[in-house]
């Protein structure tokens, strides 16, 4: 790690927004805890974050999302008739889920103003620490996991980190876009970066995709950032400001991404997952031919 880079503790992981993309489904379950397969989207994320060395996890939360508290929590008549059962398999795979001590905080963000501001409510709890933040409907299929890989490159570089994938030319307008510098195999250093160009003038098809390393001076200029695109404070407006300050690298990472806040995206990416996996994808892939 290099001097400059302090040590990555801490994740926010924003689950405040509503779900509209997949209503009716999250009309009163949160849709971070929507199923992939057999287990919520949020698992997919918690997980992600552990293995990246997370020790803190901050959820931004908002009405209506206490579920998503419990899920983490002991369930302890449903523990005690598995363990009565001889269903140890199941139970382990539960316990292995719940927070450790101290490990999750919950704060409330009272207006849905946007990431960035969604950001900004986790500030007290973060400090002044270098912070990771994952978007809870975006699973990245990838070995390491796709923020391992940011916090990588980040005991190299320190600095702020943004995860990126490739889009096509004709998507870049319904994304956040870095504007690169200068690249480096899979490591591009930033100049900028827009959110939502107009089509036809996005700085490159890099798009932004929910992974994010950040400094903590990030906060002071949430504080007091204008609205941007869609009236909401905008986290990209934010980093773009930054910027100017400090260094920002981009990393591509490898591993293919589901939006599971989208119908089709949640779909895709139970299919996907499913498929893949040892005790369930011969009876899958058997289902999906029957229906073709």
């Amino acid at each position: 790690m290099t001097a400059s880079a302090r040590r990555l503790r801490k994740a926010v992981l924003p689950v405040a927004g509503l779900g509209t993309r997949v209503l009716p489904g999250t009309k009163t379950t949160p849709k971070e805890l929507l199923n992939v397969v057999d287990r919520p989207i949020l698992s997919y994320i918690v997980e992600e974050a552990r293995e990246a060395g997370i020790e803190h996890i901050v959820f931004v939360t908002g009405r209506s999302k206490g579920a998503i508290e419990d899920y983490f929590d002991h369930q302890i008549e449903l523990e005690a008739q598995l363990l009565a059962k001889g269903k140890t398999d199941i139970l382990d795979a539960m316990i292995a889920e719940l927070a450790t001590a101290g490990e999750m905080s919950f704060t409330r963000q009272m207006q849905p103003l946007g990431l960035g501001h969604a950001v900004w409510c986790a500030r007290d709890i973060i400090g002044d620490e270098p912070f990771a933040v994952l978007l809870p409907d975006v699973i990245v299929d990838s070995q390491p996991g796709a923020l391992k890989q940011l916090a990588d490159v980040y005991a190299q570089v320190g600095g702020n980190i943004i995860g990126v994938e490739a889009v096509p030319e004709s998507e870049t307008h319904k994304y956040g876009i870095v504007d690169p510098e200068s690249r480096d195999g899979r490591h591009i250093r930033m100049k900028g970066m827009v959110e939502k160009p107009p089509r036809g003038e996005a700085p490159s098809n890099l798009s932004i995709a929910g992974r994010y390393i950040l400094q903590p001076e990030i906060f002071g200029i949430l504080e007091n950032q204008p609205r941007g695109a869609g009236g909401e404070i905008q986290l990209t407006d934010g980093m773009a400001r930054l910027m100017k300050d400090q260094t920002f690298t981009a990393v591509e990472y490898e591993g293919v991404t589901h939006d599971c806040g989208d119908k089709i995206g949640l779909l895709r990416a139970n299919v996907a997952l499913a498929l893949k996996r040892p005790d369930l994808g011969e009876a899958a892939r058997a289902a999906i031919a029957a229906l073709l």
